[in-house]
């Protein structure tokens, strides 16, 4: 598989780690748009969340259920911002089912522009 979350994963790509357990992994993005900006991935590969099943769903409920905990680890102390992008035109640049936490700062909305 060529999904470079997945090597990620793996270990064959570099990451900094914020969180990691048998399902899933956080870590920080190469580019953030704020202080805190972590990844949020399932280590199962589920493509979208167009791709999210009542099979698979547990991993997106654990994702969300360790989310707070992971946002503390990464520093955010007054709040934050859980964001996944699906398909091209909802901005999603990498096939593999990941959220982003945003924090550090207090953030507009709305965050997209033309």
């Amino acid at each position: 598989m060529d999904c470079l979350f997945c090597k990620i994963i793996a270990g064959e790509i570099p990451s900094t780690k914020v969180y990691e357990d048998d399902d899933m992994l956080a870590f920080r993005d190469i580019n953030p748009v704020a202080p805190v900006h972590v990844i949020v991935i399932p280590k199962k590969h589920i493509a979208s969340m167009d791709e999210i099943t009542p099979e698979n769903s547990c991993a997106v409920a654990k994702i969300f259920e360790k989310i707070p905990e992971i946002a503390r680890l990464a520093g955010c102390e007054n709040g934050y911002r859980v964001v996944s992008n699906c398909g091209v035109d909802g901005g999603q640049t990498v096939p593999h089912l990941h959220f982003h936490l945003l924090g550090g700062m207090e953030l507009s909305w709305p965050v997209f522009t033309k």
